[in-house]
């Protein structure tokens, strides 16, 4: 077994702390139970490319119950938990290739090490595997029969790919689940991220004015959890659907160059490029933090602010003090990667229960009918996201009631009227 990792003597600590995410996924236990049984992706190689996280070390466990032989790279050079890659090398066997802070080339090199696994199935999250297989020649991945998405952003890059008829292998996006983006992307994403910054910063949100940059479901997520911190709340968007319904949420709807000017800290949650640029820093006040939540750090235009910087030093763990040609400080978290894996410890197992149990049945579900399926984008199949919604409810112990066949028969005429 291969790996490459920080520091093995992590692999106690991680432990107990995926013994803690575990207990708090229980639909993801039922589906273990289930896979134990079954052994639905037995002979297979899956190779992972997602955060390393004790949630994700869940799902490593219950893909090798399944019968999978599992490699796992990191999906964002930041998001990695060190003694979780080391657990998962000693105590689950599975071969991981992931330390924090790791630099773009080591990054790199480790997604080519999961590759070099000859995987039959992939997992992304953000695309990067998708990607590396897409830029070689077909024959050399010809043996992958599928594969799953996680993120928005990862769905965005595949959905150009496959409208450019390059897909060589069918994808289901997982993001595009209910069970998914309507929890993962608003509540997950929505916590953590105010987490990573208040762990970075320590500072107190309440009476600050906050600015959103995308009012998607994790911007959503975002603004709804600062306004419950008691800041003030702006939103900036491209889309005037997004912006009315922010606007009817009681947010302040404002183009971004305007919001410059009276942010404290702002949180791009986009999946764009390029959301806040040199002329957005130069009106920032002194002492403006800024920090982002999508997939990639390419939402802030780094190279924009070290341009405008005469100084900068880490003056916190995960927080890098720009000094401008003015003496004013801006104050950028996680070097612009997902401050909420950066600084934190991404979204709480109670969420991500739901995403990854998405994850390992669309795996099953690949393995399954792949001979089915065209090389193109799917969603998960609508049985599977509502079995997820009802198991989810029953491990809270919470009931619903069920359609009479008088309900059933007046939904399914078109006679009844007034």
């Amino acid at each position: 077994m291969k790996y490459d990792i920080k520091d093995m003597r992590l692999a106690e600590k991680g432990a107990l702390r995926i013994e803690w995410a575990r207990n708090n996924m229980p639909v993801l236990g039922l589906i273990a139970k289930k896979f134990g049984k079954e052994r639905p992706l037995k002979g297979l190689k899956l190779a992972a490319c997602l955060h390393v996280t004790t949630e994700t070390a869940a799902l490593m466990e219950v893909l090798k119950i399944g019968g999978a032989e599992v490699s796992l790279c990191a999906s964002n050079p930041l998001s990695t938990q060190d003694d979780v890659a080391a657990s998962l090398v000693k105590h689950l066997k599975i071969s991981v290739f992931s330390i924090k802070g790791e630099d773009t080339k080591t990054y790199y090199r480790h997604l080519e090490q999961a590759l070099a696994t000859k995987p039959d199935i992939t997992m992304d999250d953000g695309a990067d595997l998708v990607s590396a297989i897409h830029q070689r020649p077909a024959v050399s991945h010809a043996n992958i029969i599928g594969g799953t998405e996680e993120t928005t952003t990862g769905v965005i890059r595949l959905r150009a790919l496959a409208n450019q008829g390059k897909m060589r292998y069918p994808i289901i996006a997982v993001n595009d689940a209910k069970t998914k983006h309507l929890f993962d992307n608003r509540y997950g994403t929505g916590q953590s991220t105010i987490d990573g910054i208040i762990r970075a910063t320590n500072k107190l949100l309440a009476g600050s004015h906050f600015v959103v940059c995308g009012y998607g479901w994790c911007g959503r997520g975002v603004a709804m959890r600062a306004k419950g911190m008691g800041a003030k709340v702006t939103v900036v968007e491209v889309d005037s659907l997004r912006a009315l319904e922010a606007t009817m949420d009681g947010y302040e709807v404002m183009p971004v160059k305007e919001a410059a000017k009276s942010g404290d800290v702002f949180v791009t949650s986009t999946g764009d490029t390029s959301i806040i640029r040199k002329e957005h820093f130069i009106l920032m006040k002194d002492g403006a933090i800024v920090a982002n939540t999508g997939h990639f750090n390419v939402e802030l235009d780094i190279p924009a602010l070290e341009k405008l910087s005469k100084a900068k030093k880490r003056i916190r763990d995960f927080v890098d003090e720009y000094i401008l040609k003015d003496g004013r400080k801006i104050y950028l978290l996680g070097e612009g990667r997902l401050v909420n894996l950066a600084a934190a410890e991404g979204h709480p197992a109670q969420v991500m229960d739901m995403s990854f149990a998405n994850q390992a049945l669309s795996a099953e579900y690949i393995a399954k009918n792949y001979r089915k399926l065209e090389n193109n984008v799917f969603s998960v199949p609508e049985a599977i996201d509502k079995n997820i919604a009802y198991l989810k409810l029953r491990s809270m112990g919470i009931k619903i009631d069920a359609l009479t066949k008088e309900q059933e028969k007046y939904l399914a005429s078109w006679e009844s009227g007034t």
